[in-house]
Order: C-alpha cells, then structure tokens, then sequence
C-alpha cells in the first residue's frame, strides 16, 4: 500500500498517485459512505493543497463530520480512498482536554518531543501566558478553545482539520479567535478543511468552499 493512502472497503479504485509538497497535500476520493444499509455520501471527491484553506458547509447532519473523520483517518468503513500526510492535527467543536491536567500538561502529552520553554512559547502565543499550570476547569471556554489551538499547531501540522471550532462562542469571542486561527494557518500553512455554518467564518478563513448536498449528500461548488 503506497504510504499516507487510505483503502476503504468495497470497490477497487487505482491508487491516488503521489503529488509533489507544493501541490495538493490531501486527495479525497470517498466513492461512497454507508452506515448500515443507508449511504450518505457518494462521489465525495476534492483535493486540498498545502497553505489552502477549504471550508465545508451543507445542512445538520448531511455528513460533514463523517467526511473530517474519514479523511482524518478515523473512520476506514468507506469505498474509495485518501491521500494525507502524516503530521495531521485535528480541532474538535469541544476543547477535549483532559481535566487532571494543567494546560501546559495537556499541551507536552500530546507533544512529548516539545521542549518545556516550547511549550510555554506556544501557549503564550495563543493568550495563555501565565495560565500554564491552571487546569481546564478553571478556564474559561474561549482560553479552553485557545489551548486546543496550541495544541493543534504545537506540532508543526502539515494537515488542520476543524470541526466548527467557534461554535457557541459570543460575536467578540468568535471574532478573537476567527482572528488567532488566521494567524495562525498564515504562519504554519497547513493543508487544511474545517466545516462551518457560518457564512461569514467561510468568507474570512476559506479560499474555496465545497457543499455537499442531497440522499446520499455529495459535494458541488459553492460560490462564496
């Protein structure tokens, strides 16, 4: 199997070949999806190159997470296959720290190769200076969704994938951190996919918005 390829199960498809760095980073080729005797994805085909910013949108529950799971390599139950690179960082809608450890902690578990003044340089860049030992309880929801920022981008990720990441936050708060992932995503310019229902986070973040849409839901355009 050639390296960062994902087999699904079903059809047989030719392998996706090798690109090189500076053009697509990620290759999508997911023929169809089912969960038990349903199919809710077919022809769900889309690459994404290295620095680009692709946002997902479509209707609750048509599939997108299924897709970020599917090209994250969390979910292998599909026909067809994806091409990835192996630094893949991964920004859920919940922080999902762990609550017995502080912020730096949750931060050099995941990280281990991170020097400690790394670590601390990471979490200062994304606001947290001086809450390093603070464990998440005791911060609030936006420092909680700042830490899985530095978590994410602390490994030098060559692929981002987000899972509406500024749900449920206030207009101020969603503002502050729409801004710090721009940021971000400028200096680490990974390949990266997130899905949003918001119209004004795809005009800001993304270069190119793709819809999925239908039974099964698969992917058209979509004009930003």
């Amino acid at each position: 199997m050639t390296p960062g390829i994902q087999n699904g199960t079903g059809r047989q498809v030719p392998p996706v070949q090798a690109v090189p760095p500076d053009r697509a980073a990620i290759r999508v080729n997911i023929l169809s999806k089912r969960f038990g005797a349903t199919e809710v994805l077919r022809g769900v085909h889309f690459s994404v190159s290295r620095g680009e910013t692709v946002a997902l949108v479509g209707p609750s529950g048509i599939g997108k997470s299924t897709v970020l799971r599917i090209v994250a390599g969390l979910d292998a139950a599909f026909d067809g296959e994806v091409q990835r690179p192996e630094a893949v960082a991964m920004v859920f809608q919940e922080p999902t720290l762990l609550p017995w450890r502080s912020a730096l902690q949750n931060l050099t578990l995941v990280h281990p190769d991170l020097s400690d003044s790394g670590a601390r340089a990471m979490l200062a860049r994304v606001g947290l200076k001086g809450r390093e030992e603070a464990f998440p309880r005791s911060l609030s929801l936006g420092q909680q969704r700042r830490l899985a920022l530095a978590r994410a981008f602390a490994g030098a990720p060559e692929m981002l994938i987000m899972d509406e990441p500024f749900v449920s936050l206030d207009p101020e708060l969603a503002e502050a951190m729409l801004g710090l992932t721009e940021e971000l995503i400028a200096e680490h310019r990974p390949a990266t996919i997130f899905v949003t229902h918001a119209r004004d986070e795809a005009d800001r973040l993304a270069s190119r918005v793709l819809e999925l849409r239908g039974t099964p839901a698969t992917l058209t355009p979509h004009l930003i």
